[in-house]
C-alpha cells in the first residue's frame, strides 16, 4: 500500500505537468499545528530541508505555528538532519510529573517544563536560526484582545466561549478575540499578503526567540499564555498561534511566483483550531491553488499502531511507556513517506500521480 499522497492545486498541478518540480520552485513551507501529529513529518523534513531544498540556492519562507514552528525553526538549524531527529526522539520522549495529588500537571508546571527543553533544545544555536544564509523563519502566536489579554482560567474559559461562538458565525469574527502576530527572522520579507484578519509582523530576535516559541505552543489551559514578548508593539498574552493559523490556510496563490510545498499530516488545511468540527471550513479554496501538499494516505495510517496517526489523547489513554513504544514505531513506519517522495521525484514527478487538494 501507498503511503504518501500528493495532493495539488490547479496551477501547481499544471506547472508540474509541464516542468516537473524542483527546489528553486518552492517559495513557502507551511507547518500546521497538530502536537504529536507532526512526529510523522519527521523523514519527510529530514529529506526536504537536509538534501533537498538546499540544492535550490534561493530564500524560501518556513511559516510555523505552536509544534510546526519548533519544526520549521529546528529545519533552519546547523545541522537539520540531526536537529529533527533530536526533536522527534525528544518529543516522543517527553513525560512531566504531576504534582501530587493530580492526574495531569498543572499548566504551570507544563510550562515550566517545556520552557525549559527550549532553552535546552535551541541553546546557543539561536543566532544560527536567526541568520540562516536562505530560510526565513516565521513563527506564529496568537495575542488575545478584550478578555483574553490576560491570563486566568475563568478569563480563558470565557474569552474562548466567546471566540467559539463568534467564529461558528463568521471566520472574520476570530479577530475580535485574537490578532495574529508573525515574528520573522531578518530578511527577504513574507510574500504572503495577510489582510484576512488583524495581524501585526515583528523582527524576531535573540531576545524574543525563545518567548515567541514558548507562545507559539502555548494551547489555553495546558500551558500558560505568555504575558509579553519583547518587541510586540501592543499588550495582551500570546497564546498557540494554531488558535488563529491551525494549519497556517493563508491566500498563497496571491503570491507574486512560486510554489507552496505543504508537508501535512492530512489532506484538508483547516483554517483555525477551534474550526476542527466546521466541516464547512475543510474544503480546498483559491487561495492554495499554487499548492503541493505531502501527506499521509488515510487507509495507510489505519494500519499504524492503534489505527491512527500520534495525538494528544495518546497522553491520558496510554501510560508513558507505551506512548512512547507507540510513537517510536508510528515514526519508524513514516519513513516510507520519505521514501515515496524520492522515489516521485526520481521517476520524473509524474503528474498522474497527483491528487486533487
Amino acid at each position: 500500500m501507498k503511503a504518501l499522497h500528493i495532493h495539488v492545486g490547479e496551477r501547481a498541478r499544471r506547472h508540474i505537468a509541464l516542468r516537473g518540480l524542483s527546489p528553486s520552485d518552492v517559495r513557502v513551507i507551511p507547518a500546521a499545528a497538530g502536537g504529536p501529529k507532526g512526529l510523522m513529518l519527521t523523514h519527510l523534513d529530514q529529506h526536504l530541508f537536509g538534501r533537498w531544498l538546499p540544492k535550490g540556492g534561493h530564500t524560501v519562507h518556513l511559516v510555523g505555528a505552536s509544534i510546526g514552528a519548533w519544526r520549521m525553526a529546528t529545519a533552519a538549524m546547523p545541522d537539520p538532519v540531526q536537529a529533527l531527529r533530536d526533536l522527534a526522539h525528544g518529543y516522543i520522549h517527553q513525560h512531566i510529573e504531576p504534582e501530587s495529588g493530580r492526574k495531569m500537571p498543572s499548566a504551570a508546571r507544563i510550562t515550566a517544563g517545556f520552557t525549559q527543553t527550549l532553552q535546552e533544545f535551541f541553546g546557543g544555536q539561536v543566532q544560527d536560526i536567526l541568520t540562516h544564509p536562505r530560510w526565513r523563519v516565521h513563527v506564529l502566536t496568537s495575542r488575545g484582545r478584550q478578555i483574553l489579554r490576560h491570563n486566568g482560567p475563568a478569563r480563558t474559559a470565557a474569552g474562548l466561549a466567546g471566540l467559539a461562538l463568534s467564529n461558528a458565525l463568521s471566520r472574520k469574527a476570530v479577530g475580535l478575540f485574537l490578532e495574529r502576530h508573525v515574528f520573522s527572522s531578518p530578511g527577504e520579507a513574507l510574500p504572503v499578503p495577510l489582510r484576512d484578519l488583524p495581524t501585526q509582523q515583528l523582527p524576531l530576535t535573540t531576545e524574543n526567540f525563545l518567548p515567541a516559541m514558548l507562545a507559539s505552543c502555548s494551547i489555553p489551559f495546558m500551558l500558560e499564555g505568555v504575558p509579553h514578548i519583547p518587541g510586540a508593539t501592543r499588550p495582551g498574552a500570546h497564546w498557540d498561534g494554531g488558535l488563529v493559523d491551525y494549519h497556517v490556510h493563508w491566500p498563497y496563490a496571491a503570491m507574486d511566483e512560486g510554489l507552496v510545498l505543504y508537508p501535512h499530516f492530512q489532506r484538508q488545511v483547516v483554517p483555525g483550531w477551534l474550526d476542527k468540527g466546521l466541516k464547512w471550513r475543510h474544503r480546498a479554496t483559491p487561495w492554495l491553488d499554487n499548492m503541493v501538499l505531502l501527506c499521509p494516505n488515510p487507509d495507510w495510517v489505519r494500519t499504524l499502531p492503534g489505527g491512527k496517526l500520534p495525538d494528544r489523547t495518546d497522553f491520558t489513554g496510554l501510560t508513558p511507556q507505551q506512548r512512547m513504544k507507540t510513537w517510536v514505531e508510528a515514526v519508524a513506519r513514516s519513513e516510507q513517506l520519505a521514501d515515496e517522495w524520492q522515489s516521485w521525484l526520481q521517476r520524473g514527478c509524474p503528474a498522474d500521480e497527483l491528487l486533487p487538494l
